[in-house]
């Protein structure tokens, strides 16, 4: 075997690795090849590096802009930066600490020396706050843009009885606009690239505060609150950003610190922290260090457990407060809240002990009678305007796909296929036709619901069919509002909507809506116009189901009228509370009410009367659905839960079918009108014979829906699989084979041989031929 050798030769610190532009640099620390450049010659070489050199942090390839990099700190950044091989762009406008003067001194001073132990380095002499012509400099010398360190400052110092306008806007505008305005410019490049790194410089006085710093401070603390947010928004973009807090000596430092100590605080000492934060391997996102003299340390919010001030049946007071101020500011077992997500949840879970506690008074300060109370009760019997909900195969099939219906399941067939002879609405398509009294910003104009409407939840929905929907139809919908609770932690407004075909009720909805943080007005709690939902009985289900959603589940369930964007806008649903978009609570409603239909009526719409839930936690798509019911009578109690994590999604929900018996006085599948019967009779009579070699031959479970008038009249199963076979009516008791789907009429035109079996599919196509063999010799015999 030949060997080849690969010669092995390392550049020097500040060189850029040969025959790599920056949009094409590697993202491991490279080696300078002579000879082969296959992949392997590089992973050794990698492998070599790693072991003898102790994976120091480079940065080839990688462009990095630092502003105010004419000296101090920014001088340390863009020095410690190229030496790691990064490609730098200097920029520094090039006036005083105070932000007067300008010129290209400073920056050019730094470039040179960059240059002259060999990196590569450009200079830019714009003001901050003009940021694209800065980043544009970094794209024109090298073609991308991987880290901004904004850096820029300036002081103007001065007691906050002396603070001119001047002074503080030309701060902000410096700290918090400029650094605003490079990143912005930035951002789409990184974005596009996957890739950024960004550093904001906050300030120990915007932290603590510091006299005669009221401007800086603000402007400061801003940094953080921008960079915070630019982590969220930035992290699925491998976007970081996060901010320091440095103590380091500079001409901005030097008016106030003294000379010693400026020494002593070399920004040497903060420039390693820099360049960790912005290495491609630092995983580090949205944190804030303090850093200076060779120590660095992480700050975090804290906030104390706080106490409840509010009680059952007693007003929110100043003296309540003052009662309890110790424990409010009592620092013992103190959390660390690190998002706003974990911010608003603990404000949401003392809502919810509120409201456990009972009936809460008006939240005012005074004794005053509240008006809210004749407000929400004359909203009371209000009617939202009337609207029309048309519909046709398209829509009913859309939202059977949307939730969860699939050809996977051949009974399905009858919800996703029009040509289907028994196609129908799955029964919770008329959630579909009521929605839109909700969705169509209706409530906004009822006279008393001052509410703001972005604090809205689906608490509770309730449905009650009539009739079975038809396949395609138009009907129309009134909705009023039926009652308004105080539920003391918010608000819960019923709504009801009757959906009329011609002047025929056919079905009723009841939105139970849960608004947060509008309660304490002193209405009522309960109603007993509510649908009230029932807790499932305390023993173990009598059957379980499951279906995965898919990722697109959301995606495409929303195509059946729900647009709200926190259900597929990622960013929307982070600013909602979720780290991703979640599921429609209808949309696992209508998963969980194919599982009872499925399970206990045999996907039969006409035994669909009703059903009820309670939404009690969010399920994110691609997560599966785990359905528990129990059947007491025609009642089917179920709760619904995520598969993995046993949260229960779906709480006290019921759904009321009709008795088979009431159904069979409606269609014809017991009294003997179809003809087809006595054929299926005599199938099996027969089948005592020659079942045997039927079985051999056939080896396989066929259901029969025969229909009438577009109905179901009845359902047949031949099974050809084991012993000498047997026909039964209803359903296949395993898993069917094959499902055909044939009206009675043309059932017995194949028999008599009138009609040719061809149109159908080649495995009906046996079944129907050994049928009509099997009734020629019932006719011989007279009994057909």
């Amino acid at each position: 075997m030949r060997r080849r050798t690969w010669k092995i030769r390392r550049p020097s610190s500040f060189q850029k690795f040969a025959g790599h532009s920056p949009s094409s640099a590697p993202a491991t620390p490279p080696l300078l090849l002579s000879g082969s450049r296959s992949p392997a010659a590089l992973l050794v070489c990698v492998s070599l590096q790693a072991l003898f050199m102790g994976s120091p942090l480079r940065f080839d390839g990688r462009v990095v802009l630092v502003t105010g990099a004419g000296g101090g700190l920014g001088q340390a950044y863009a020095l410690a930066f190229a030496e790691r091989g990064a490609f730098v762009v200097v920029n520094d406008l090039g006036g005083d600490f105070k932000g007067v003067g300008k010129g290209s001194l400073a920056a050019d001073k730094v470039v040179e020396e960059i240059r002259r132990k060999g990196g590569k380095a450009v200079a830019n002499y714009d003001s901050v706050e003009e940021g694209e012509k800065v980043v544009k400099t970094a794209l024109d010398a090298f073609g991308r843009i991987d880290v901004v360190v904004n850096n820029a400052g300036i002081l103007r110092d001065r007691s906050f009885a002396r603070i001119s306008d001047e002074d503080w806007d030309i701060i902000h505008r410096v700290h918090l606009r400029g650094s605003f305005q490079v990143t912005r410019a930035a951002w789409d490049h990184m974005k596009k690239q996957k890739y950024g790194r960004i550093i904001m410089t906050s300030s120990a006085s915007g932290i603590y505060g510091n006299f005669g710093q009221a401007n800086y401070s603000a402007a400061k603390l801003g940094l953080l609150g921008l960079a915070n947010t630019l982590a969220i928004e930035g992290r699925k973009s491998n976007i970081h950003c996060n901010t320091i807090a440095p103590n380091a000596g500079s001409r901005m430092t030097q008016t106030v610190m003294p000379e010693d100590l400026v020494e002593a605080l070399k920004p040497e000492y903060v420039a390693p922290l820099v360049l960790w934060l912005c290495h491609e391997s630092c995983e580090e996102n949205g944190g804030l260090f303090e850093v200076g003299a060779g120590w660095i340390g992480k700050l975090r919010w804290e906030r104390t457990l706080g106490a409840i001030v509010r009680q059952k049946n007693h007003p929110m007071t100043p003296e309540a407060v003052k009662a309890n101020w110790k424990k409010i500011c009592n620092f013992e077992n103190a959390s660390k809240p690190q998002s706003i997500q974990e911010s608003t949840g603990s404000i949401i879970e003392v809502l919810s002990k509120i409201d456990s506690e009972g009936g809460i008074s008006a939240n005012h300060t005074s004794h005053a009678t509240s008006t809210a109370t004749s407000g929400f009760a004359g909203a009371v019997g209000q009617k939202l305007p009337s609207f029309s909900s048309a519909y046709t195969e398209l829509e009913a099939i859309m939202y059977a796909l949307g939730v969860g219906a699939s050809i996977k399941d051949p009974k399905d067939l009858k919800f996703v296929y029009e040509g289907s002879s028994d196609f129908s609405c799955l029964p919770t398509f008329g959630v579909i036709i009521g929605q839109k009294s909700i969705m169509g910003g209706g409530l906004a104009e009822i006279p008393g619901l001052s509410i703001n409407f972005a604090k809205v939840l689906h608490g509770e929905q309730y449905l009650e069919l009539y009739k079975p929907l038809p396949r395609a139809g138009k009907l129309k919908c009134e909705a009023v509002v039926a009652d308004v609770l105080d539920k003391g932690s918010g608000v819960v407004i019923i709504i009801d909507v009757f959906s009329y075909s011609e002047k025929e009720l056919t079905c009723y909805n009841q939105f139970s809506l849960f608004l947060v943080g509008s309660g304490g007005f002193g209405g009522k709690r309960t109603s007993d116009k509510v649908k009230v939902a029932v807790a499932v009985p305390n023993r173990p289900p009598d059957a379980v189901l499951t279906d995965t959603t898919s990722l697109n589940q959301a995606a495409l369930y929303r195509l059946s009228g729900d647009w709200n964007p926190l259900h597929i806008d990622p960013n929307f649903a982070s600013l909602a509370g979720f780290d991703k978009p979640i599921l429609h609570g209808l949309c696992t409603f209508g998963f969980s009410a194919r599982h009872v239909l499925r399970h206990f009526a045999d996907n039969d719409v006409s035994r669909f009367k009703a059903i009820k839930a309670r939404f009690a936690k969010p399920v994110y798509p691609g997560q599966t659905l785990q359905t528990e019911m129990w059947k007491e009578g025609n009642r089917i109690h179920f709760q619904t839960k995520v598969q993995g994590t046993g949260d229960i999604v779906l709480s006290n929900a019921y759904v009321d079918l009709a008795p088979t018996s009431d159904i069979s006085a409606k269609i014809p599948s017991e009294g003997g009108e179809l003809q087809s019967t006595l054929v299926f009779e005599e199938i099996g009579r027969r089948l005592k014979d020659v079942g045997h070699e039927v079985v051999k031959k056939v080896n396989a479970v066929f259901e029969w829906h025969i229909t009438k008038g577009g109905n179901v009249g009845a359902k047949w199963t031949i099974d050809l699989k084991s012993g000498s076979g047997k026909v039964y009516q209803g359903p296949a008791k395993g898993a069917a084979d094959t499902t055909i789907i044939l009206s009675d009429e043309d059932f017995m035109e194949v028999v008599l041989g009138r009609l040719d079996p061809q149109k159908y599919s080649p495995v009906p196509l046996r079944v129907c031929c050994d049928v009509r063999c099997m009734a020629e010799k019932s006719w011989e015999t007279g009994i057909l």
